[in-house]
């Protein structure tokens, strides 16, 4: 199901941001996304999101898109 594969994505990206000791704002101000995308991603709201946005953010995370992502 597709909400649960969003779920997992979120949920991944949140373990590897805590994991780099980074707040919601920190990661943002370094990947340059916004704070509110980067929530909507974690809490599995976010169901369309630009590939530029998932790169920033694993670049600034220092994870490959594949793992987090996908």
């Amino acid at each position: 199901e597709i909400k649960q594969e969003v779920l997992r994505m979120g949920n991944k990206l949140r373990a590897s941001r805590e994991k780099k000791g980074l707040t919601q704002e920190m990661l943002a101000e370094k990947s340059g996304v916004s704070r509110a995308t980067i929530s909507a991603l974690e809490n599995g709201k976010a169901t369309c999101v630009k590939t530029d946005t998932l790169t920033k953010l694993a670049d600034a995370i220092g994870a490959k898109v594949s793992y987090l992502f996908f």
